[in-house]
């Protein structure tokens, strides 16, 4: 019997030597489509209604394609985990015994974005084009090159749709690396092209091993052509010298006056902003300056002056300044597209998210403290630049009022330039008190006249004659998202307003906070809060002075008196008075300040005398320990991998990876849908065992064996629908397996300074795909039919038909974004740019897709003749 031909018919029918045996439809007779799986079904289905079976196979499909983006967030883990290696460089410094250590990563950032990263995003369509060749007898199937294609349909039309018509209004993002794009774009074109040629031209409805070879081959030549480029071995300047920015940490103009960000990215391994304007000498200049790396801990100078910020803001406690700290180095550093795509998994699935989770107060200040355009870190308020910005701010950060007041007015000052026209938006927000039932609520543009320092705001208290506790609300100064708008004006520094609904209207008592403060000899100014109590009506004032002590004005301070103002509600001033840091050992020092004469109807409290203590820097060190040990543990809670089994199994267990505080409603419902591919997935190493690469693999194991579930349950769903292989593979399995990268794009788009890691990556990844999705099945195929002695068969109409179409379709696409690049009209920028153009842009885009999937689907029902 060995030596008979065996021949299986075009009826299904079996030909053993001259003889014919029954066909398939006579052994599976109305069990429809029970032949179509690798692994499924697993039991008999027979007496199942058709619509029963079709409507499980579907949702076992959306199932599966939750567990292959949860397994892939975990294979992700492990590649960030090996591409986060990093060696030392040894950098001189004034002190020759003490060399500036800083560390590096070991891999490139194309070579990452090319080999591990695009394995990591394309893992399933590679393995179910390898699967399906394996599971089908080496004989070439449609589901797993139709996903290949679809899936790059789906990535360079619909995310790049997206992409366009979603950053932010007014806001464009670029292409930065655009040698890179320009590699990765060439190779994608000339993939396609080669896929053509060799399935309809050169060997038409088959494939060689040569033909496999050169495709396979095309990858590693994609990789080096791609990492030269980000060298600048083509002799082409880059703007941004990237490569050292990446070495030194990458800087920020001004960043050594902007704060806790400027001083302490690289100190918590971080990534931060980068700048076309940075030099290398000016990075090796700053690296001379002020210590990056201090054994992986934050830099003690930038944090204090990142509390005295956050301190400017009322009701913030440590733990509050904690989480903004490491909210600010997560937003700022530069991320990889694998960072994005983990976490639009875990919003999908209700996991542990990547950003740290900020309360309603917290959000608003931290937009507060980042409305500045040219301020992107969160430090020091930009100094008043006279003739450069007028600086708009609040009279005072506090006030109360009584409940039966009705409207009164707030006071909106204006300094610095003032020979302009400036207008900035003032809000309202909700604290205790509620819009519509205690205040009517406010959000207007409030406009300032050259030479005009100040106006007003009308705000209303609603007085429902119940008696309530003290509540409290917002007002928030920003500046008008028309770019136009925000020239010539800055925020000054209290730009959030705490207003307190009170049920007095005595002119009040004027006292200090506490009868004695702490500061230390660097802290530049020391603020000492004065309070108004029992009463808010009227404008008061009341004087102050200084009182020398041990301490003694000129020498440890800058004395003297002055006069506070209270306005009609306001409850909260400050004095300031500036520390001499003389750089000097010596004992605590103190002095007092005095209140006296208040005006206006105010009386003195209790507390109307303070004592000011000037310590030296080390009776601080335990509270700066225990802030840096809070803000360190906020950014290593954000990793998107786990050291061991424990935080893995943690995180499965619970919704959004125990952050039940910050958990929504939709959290705890899709992480109840997706428990059960947790709890299974935690057993998987943890990227920390052997520096990531059992997890690795053994990740890479798991997406395998889930792919070739999902070949099976889409093959199957097709089957009873009705629907070919082809077909399915283009609609649903490439959409199922691109949603993530979908998410991730969006928020990358958003996000991010620039548009490499929205849609410079999506050339790469449809490179990818064909090199290795098709180039490495098609070559294990075509060795086995050769070692057969037989012709390695691949259908070159519906194929062929589709990788035209979307060859010609993606050349179309390419040339609106180089042309929204290059042309004013768009904005000059591959995403965002004015709204009719960027509208138009997108739909067009989205349309280039339905076109493809339209005109591919009618090829495989033989609409355009025979495939």
């Amino acid at each position: 019997m060995s030596e008979l031909e065996f021949t299986l018919e075009e009826d299904g029918s079996y030909t053993i030597g001259n003889k014919s045996y029954i066909s398939k439809d006579e052994v599976y007779g109305d069990y429809e489509c029970a032949d179509r799986g690798l692994l499924l079904p697993l039991f008999s289905e027979y007496t199942w209604p058709l619509e029963v079976r079709a409507f499980l196979y579907f949702m076992g499909l959306l199932y599966c394609f939750l567990g292959v983006a949860i397994i892939a967030d975990i294979f992700m883990g492990s590649i960030e985990k090996i591409t986060s290696k990093t060696r030392k460089v040894y950098l001189t410094s004034e002190k020759e015994d003490e060399p500036e250590v800083i560390e590096v990563r070991i891999w490139s950032d194309a070579v990452a974005n090319l080999t591990l990263m695009a394995l990591g995003s394309s893992a399933p369509e590679i393995l179910l084009s390898i699967i399906e060749i394996i599971g089908n007898d080496f004989r070439a199937g449609d589901l797993g090159p139709g996903t290949i294609v679809g899936s790059a349909a789906f990535n360079l039309f619909v995310i790049s749709a997206v992409c366009v018509m979603f950053i932010p209004k007014g806001e464009i993002r670029r292409i930065k690396d655009i040698k890179v794009f320009a590699v990765t774009t060439v190779f994608s074109v000339v993939a396609y092209l080669w896929l053509l040629i060799i399935v309809v031209a050169v060997s038409p409805g088959r494939v060689e091993v040569w033909e496999a070879v050169v495709t396979l081959v095309m990858f590693p030549s994609l990789v080096l052509i791609a990492w030269l480029a980000e060298k600048n071995f083509f002799g082409v300047p880059n703007k941004t010298d990237t490569s050292k920015q990446i070495e030194l940490g990458n800087f920020q103009p001004g960043a050594a006056e902007q704060g806790v960000l400027g001083r302490c990215l690289a100190c918590l391994g971080v990534r931060g902003p980068t700048s076309s304007q940075v030099v290398p000498s000016d990075a090796d200049k700053f690296l001379r300056e002020r210590q990056y790396f201090r054994d992986g801990r934050l830099d003690r100078d930038g944090l204090v002056a990142f509390i005295k910020e956050v301190k400017n803001y009322p009701g913030l406690t440590d733990e509050d300044a904690a989480v903004l700290a490491a909210s600010k180095l997560v937003e700022s550093q530069s991320h990889s597209r694998m960072w994005y795509r983990v976490g639009a998994v875990r919003s999908m699935t209700g996991g542990r998210k990547t950003q740290p989770q900020l309360s309603y107060k917290l959000k608003e200040v931290y937009s507060a403290m980042n409305e500045h355009p040219e301020a992107p870190t969160v430090g020091e308020v930009p100094q008043v630049q006279p003739h450069k910005n007028a600086i708009v701010d609040f009279h005072s950060a506090s006030c109360a009022v009584m409940e039966n007041i009705g409207k009164f007015q707030v006071a909106i000052c204006r300094t610095g330039r003032m020979d302009n026209r400036v207008s900035v938006r003032v809000e309202t927000i909700d604290g205790t008190a509620t819009v519509d039932q205690d205040y009517i609520g406010i959000n207007e543009i409030l406009t300032f006249e050259a030479n005009e320092r100040e106006k007003f705001i009308d705000v209303e208290i609603i007085n429902d004659n119940q008696w309530e506790p003290d509540e409290e609300f917002f007002l928030k100064i920003s500046l008008l998202m028309d770019p136009e708008k925000r020239e010539g004006v800055q925020l000054g520094r209290i730009s959030i307003m705490e207003i307190t609904i009170l049920n007095d209207d005595e002119p009040g008592i004027v006292m200090f906070q506490k009868r004695g403060f702490l500061v230390k000899e660097s802290i530049g100014n020391a603020v000492i809060p004065v309070v108004r109590k029992n009463g808010a009506d009227g404008e008061i004032t009341v004087k102050w002075r200084t009182i020398d002590k041990s301490a003694v004005s000129g020498r440890d301070f800058t004395g003297g008196e002055g006069l506070l103002t209270f306005k009609h509600t306001e409850t909260l001033q400050n004095i300031e008075i500036p520390i001499i840091d003389d750089m000097t050992p010596e004992k605590d020092e103190h002095f007092e300040v005095e209140l006296f004469d208040p005006e206006g109807g105010a009386k003195l409290g209790q507390i109307n005398r303070t004592a000011v203590t000037i310590t030296n820097d080390d009776d601080f060190n335990s509270f700066l320990s225990n802030m840096m040990q809070m803000t360190n543990a906020n950014v290593h809670a954000l990793q998107v991998h786990h050291e061991t089994y424990l935080g893995q199994i943690k995180d499965a267990l619970n919704v959004n990876g125990g952050d039940i505080e910050n958990a929504t409603c939709m959290d705890y419902i899709l992480h109840f849908l997706t428990f059960g591919w947790k709890i299974i997935f935690a057993l998987v190493p943890p990227p920390g065992i052997l520096g990531g690469w059992l997890c690795f693999f053994v990740s890479l194991g798991v997406i395998g064996l889930l792919t070739a579930i999902v070949g099976d349950l889409a093959s199957i769903f097709g089957c009873l629908v009705g629907l070919k292989d082809g077909v399915t593979a283009i609609t649903f399995v490439a959409l199922g397996t691109s949603l993530p990268d979908t998410f991730a794009s969006k928020a990358a788009a958003v996000q991010e300074k620039y548009a490499d890691n929205a849609v410079g990556n999506v050339t790469g990844s449809n490179s990818v795909n064909v090199f290795l999705g098709l180039g490495l099945p098609w070559l294990i195929a075509a060795i086995v039919h050769a070692v057969r002695e037989k012709d390695f068969i691949v259908q070159k109409g519906n194929l062929g038909f589709s990788v035209g179409l979307f060859t010609g379709l993606s050349i179309l696409c390419i040339g609106i974004i180089l042309a929204r690049r290059f042309f004013g009209f768009f904005g000059k920028a591959e995403l965002g740019g004015p709204p009719v153009p960027r509208y138009a842009s997108g739909i067009v885009m989205m349309s280039l897709w339905m076109v493809y999937v339209l005109f591919s689907s009618f090829q495989q029902y033989d609409y355009f003749g025979k495939g």
